[in-house]
């Protein structure tokens, strides 16, 4: 069966003053089925509230832009209030119910990954509002609501029928909203644009992981993250997670060009891409990328809790640790073209920069 691993936009699913959503669907991005993946974006106004919900899909969570306030409830736990900034990862394991809330003039955004093998539809998000036109509450009679909560019948429609918006609305400017606090971030936040740099390597880039180590949630969720950054004309080596997980990419800032290769050697993607797409490595395909002249940075997780990859070139690549003769014997050259080949990329590892 040909793969068609072709980046892609989301699309709008709803939205209105206060914001939007947006998805993308298995029928456009058809490895989000193949791989049990789902992927969205949240963008909220100024005011913008995206009111109480669950989802059927463990995620992750990453600002992209903009800074404000996540409300996060997990099982038979009290409410955490979060500040939220740009960089900010958060796992969010099945079932918890989350809110988000922006007070700030710029746009706020935040992009979700996660996987579906227990979703209601492979490769797609399902959400469960908890209020609104398409909340839970208005699918429950009058009468049930009523006994539930031990209200009469016109508080009940009062409660029930108020909230005329669907999944996002915007609030008055003179609203209140709960004041996060500064201990709620504790455990439930990793910024990848401040954390310790997992790998760094100058004039060719830079990596943070979300594994179970830093970000505890990571292990409830069943699935690592990492932020990689790359200086201009720099290369990511190429490489392919040796864990049979898949390799879910969003592209966060820049542009450049990818390849991936799968079986039988056979070139499966080469394209440019650029900030706002999605694009899905197949399990143990291989894949490189070299960015522009402006860099490009990249958000991913990979569908395992602490990832392993193999890369195929620099200091730490296979290659270096094959005997001589092997290599000699594999590619079917003379010892001088293999030393040549062994003695290259001996300091740099993952990111090689532009060569001068």
């Amino acid at each position: 069966m040909e793969l068609d691993l072709t980046p892609k936009l989301p699309n709008k699913v709803h939205g209105g003053d206060g914001g939007s959503y947006s998805a993308w669907f298995p029928e456009e991005l058809p490895m989000l089925k193949e791989g049990n993946i789902g992927a969205s974006k949240l963008a909220l106004a100024q005011h913008g509230f995206a009111v109480p919900s669950y989802s059927d899909s463990p995620k992750v969570a990453y600002v992209l832009q903009g800074s404000g306030t996540a409300g996060i409830v997990l099982p038979e736990k009290e409410e955490k209030v979060i500040a939220i900034k740009k960089g900010d990862s958060i796992a969010i394991p099945f079932g918890v119910v989350t809110w988000w809330f922006n007070n700030e003039e710029a746009e706020l955004v935040i992009l979700f990954l996660g996987e579906t093998h227990k979703a209601h539809k492979a490769g797609q998000f399902t959400d469960f509002y908890l209020t609104g036109s398409n909340g839970i509450f208005t699918g429950f009679s009058t009468e049930f609501v009523g006994r539930a909560w031990d209200l009469d019948e016109s508080t009940v429609k009062t409660l029930v029928g108020s909230q005329t918006g669907k999944g996002i609305v915007k609030l008055d400017a003179s609203f209140k909203m709960p004041e996060p606090k500064k201990e709620d971030r504790e455990g439930f936040v990793l910024n990848c644009l401040e954390a310790p740099l997992d790998v760094d390597i100058k004039g060719g880039g830079r990596v943070v992981v979300l594994n179970t180590k830093n970000l505890p949630l990571v292990g409830e969720v069943g699935f690592g993250a990492d932020l990689v950054q790359i200086d201009g004309h720099s290369m990511c080596s190429p490489g392919f997670s040796c864990d049979s997980a898949l390799q879910v990419t969003y592209i966060v800032g820049g542009s450049g060009r990818v390849q991936v290769v799968g079986a039988d050697g056979k070139r499966v993607l080469e394209t440019h891409i650029k900030a706002g797409s999605l694009f899905i490595v197949p399990r143990f395909f291989v894949v490189s990328k070299i960015a522009d002249s402006e860099g490009m940075s990249w958000f991913s997780i990979v569908t395992t809790p602490d990832p392993i990859f193999t890369h195929l070139a620099g200091r730490t690549s296979v290659w270096k640790a094959l005997s001589p003769e092997v290599l000699q014997a594999a590619f079917k050259v003379d010892p001088e073209v293999e030393n040549s080949f062994r003695s290259k990329r001996t300091s740099d590892a993952i990111f090689f920069p532009p060569s001068n």
